[in-house]
């Protein structure tokens, strides 16, 4: 008696991906339409995953130009152009025998999608280090040195000293470390999507947080950009303990 079709499917559903091929030769001569159906849905999904496989390795660039350095680290910030809220840098360090898959500049990417890497990130990480810089520092220092001091920050909070920086365009200064600034570098380096990602998922978490605070500037969905509904708020009702005064003023007047 044939296999029925739900159990070919738990057979695929069991295995691992790479695996998969070997199935599709073993039912291959099935002629049911049901099975032939659900072969070609597995083939599309494998074709899938050995793209993104090479594009994983083609993100592997730089972190193989520099294999000779122990401990590259990815850094990026998120957050430069809010009007409110923080902003966030990510440097992450991850394991030269690991391989995540679907990294890339956190603005391709679903919120969904953000958050599963976030945990894969964290959990596989050789290390992962945060920097925040509120509001009133971007107000005091302005917001290029202050996303300098968010990644120092970020390179400071590292369980594990890295031996170089790849850097999403940027040359931080302060640091006594062997620096490399990649142009769309979170597009172009596995560990500066990495760092992108955590910044991200990082920032966005907390303005959820803030918008629960101050609910009438819908910084859950803006992020504290300066969308057309949190702009109007701001001209209607003024700012806020989080909003930054620097970036206020063709806005307020």
């Amino acid at each position: 008696m044939a296999e029925t079709i739900a159990a070919i499917k738990k057979k695929f559903e069991a295995a691992d991906i790479q695996n998969w091929e070997e199935l599709q030769q073993e039912y291959s001569s099935d002629a049911r339409q049901g099975v032939q159906k659900m072969l070609e849905k597995y083939k599309k999904q494998q074709q899938k995953y050995e793209q993104e496989l090479l594009r994983t390795e083609k993100m592997k660039e730089f972190e193989y130009k520099y294999q000779e350095y122990p401990y590259i680290c990815g850094i990026d910030e998120v957050g430069r152009g809010p009007l409110a809220g923080p902003v966030v840098a990510g440097a992450v360090i991850l394991p030269k025998d690991e391989n995540i898959l679907y990294l890339n500049d956190s603005k391709q990417l679903s919120e969904k999608k953000r958050e599963e890497l976030y945990d894969v990130i964290v959990e596989k990480a050789v290390a992962v280090g945060i920097g925040v810089v509120p509001p009133a520092r971007i107000d005091e220092i302005n917001i290029l040195q202050a996303t300098y001091e968010a990644m120092r920050i970020a390179i400071g909070k590292l369980s594990v000293k890295p031996d170089l920086l790849l850097n999403d365009a940027v040359t931080i200064p302060g640091v006594d470390i062997k620096q490399v600034g990649i142009i769309k570098g979170d597009a172009r380096s596995v560990s500066i999507a990495a760092a992108s990602i955590v910044a991200k998922v990082t920032r966005d978490r907390m303005m959820v947080e803030y918008d629960k605070m101050y609910p009438e500037y819908y910084f859950a969905s803006n992020k504290g950009y300066g969308s057309k509904a949190h702009t109007e708020v701001l001209k209607e009702i003024g700012h806020c303990a989080i909003h930054r005064s620097s970036f206020l003023g063709k806005i307020l007047g």
